[in-house]
């Protein structure tokens, strides 16, 4: 029999009924059906959480991923003398507007940035769901070009919701857009900075899945 002190399911289960949180509320602070997060703890599928599905639901709950089943932590152990440790943020094999199917639960990590921790402190961001995907399309020109790397914040999403820019999935494509607040309970309107492109004005905020809130970008000297 698992050890429940260390089953990262019995561990979740726990806390959730601690803090009042039910199994639908946070399947949908990570952007799942609502049925998600039960049928994890209850059924065991799936047998273990997505890294991004871990992370946020660590910062969503103020806790460690080690308790989830990930790891001890994402900082890098500082050489002497050369000042505090670096946080790695994962590079994800993927691009926001990729395509009908894309998704980033489960992608695989092409890489690791290091951010100083003060700096993403600054930010607002939490280091424990954070992620780095690339921009592909001009739909959001002038604010995010082809090619630009944003930095994601994936526990700043549904829970959190205010006017931003944001990864999101909707009509099974993964997009980066503006998200505003529409008038009427639950409803935003999604936009194309670029002119060119399509903006939906009302929509009910059930009509798409928050990934994450865009927090910085980086681009290349062209």
């Amino acid at each position: 029999m698992t050890d429940p002190v260390h089953d990262p399911r019995a561990a979740l289960d726990r806390l959730l009924s601690e803090k009042g949180v039910d199994y639908a509320r946070l399947s949908q602070v990570i952007g799942r059906n609502p049925a998600y997060i039960q049928q994890y703890i209850k059924r065991g599928s799936p047998r273990r959480l997505a890294e991004q599905d871990r992370a946020r639901i660590a910062a969503y709950l103020g806790i460690s991923e080690a308790m989830l089943g990930g790891p001890v932590q994402r900082v890098a152990t500082p050489a002497r003398g050369r000042g505090p440790g670096m946080i790695l943020v994962p590079k994800l094999a993927i691009g926001a507007s990729a395509g009908a199917g894309a998704s980033i639960d489960g992608e695989p990590v092409e890489g690791e940035v290091a951010f100083d921790p003060k700096w993403l402190r600054d930010l607002g961001a939490d280091p424990r769901a954070l992620s780095i995907i690339r921009v592909e399309g001009d739909s959001m020109a002038p604010t995010l070009d082809d090619g630009d790397d944003i930095l994601v914040d994936g526990g700043d999403a549904a829970a959190r919701l205010r006017d931003g820019i944001y990864v999101l999935r909707m009509d099974d494509v993964l997009m980066v857009k503006r998200i505003a607040r529409a008038p009427g309970q639950g409803r935003v309107s999604v936009i194309s900075d670029n002119p060119h492109y399509r903006s939906w004005d009302d929509l009910p905020l059930s009509a798409i899945r928050l990934v994450g809130r865009v927090v910085w970008t980086g681009r290349r000297v062209r």
